[in-house]
């Protein structure tokens, strides 16, 4: 499983390659776009970015899945949404845009995990290593 140190290194490397390229390139990943999250951090009240992929986009809502490689704990970024719903998102280099994130269940959740799992394997392979549900997030417009 990912530690935080790996998770942080990854997360480096992908914005050096942005600020390197100029924002050209980064923002699309394995067919998925790429976004910033930015939450406030539930005991610190910090603001914390994250790069994420987004493996479906519905109208102007994207996706997120809570996988953390399919560690056996969420993510601390979901952690955050968790409490507090209002986030800052960045798409393809745009300014930043206010969204409202909502933790998907039932078969809601059902159905979009199955049409993420079909297009993007890894998600699946994830799903396979831990025994919690892996959470999925819609971001939506405010």
């Amino acid at each position: 499983m990912p530690t935080d140190f790996s998770m942080r290194v990854m997360n480096g490397v992908h914005r050096a390659i942005m600020t390197v390229t100029g924002g050209r390139r980064g923002w699309n990943l394995g067919g998925m776009p790429v976004l910033e999250l930015t939450t406030t951090g539930r005991k610190s009240g910090q603001r914390r970015s994250t790069m994420l992929t987004a493996p479906l986009v519905l109208g102007d809502s994207y996706v997120v899945v809570a996988s953390r490689g399919g560690d056996d704990v969420h993510p601390a970024w979901f952690l955050n949404l968790r409490d507090n719903p209002e986030v800052d998102v960045v798409i393809e280099g745009r300014p930043s845009e206010h969204r409202v994130a909502r933790i998907l269940t039932g078969d809601e959740r059902a159905k979009l995990w199955s049409q993420i799992a079909a297009t993007h394997r890894n998600y699946a392979q994830y799903q396979t290593k831990t025994e919690r549900e892996i959470p999925l997030v819609m971001l939506d417009p405010s």
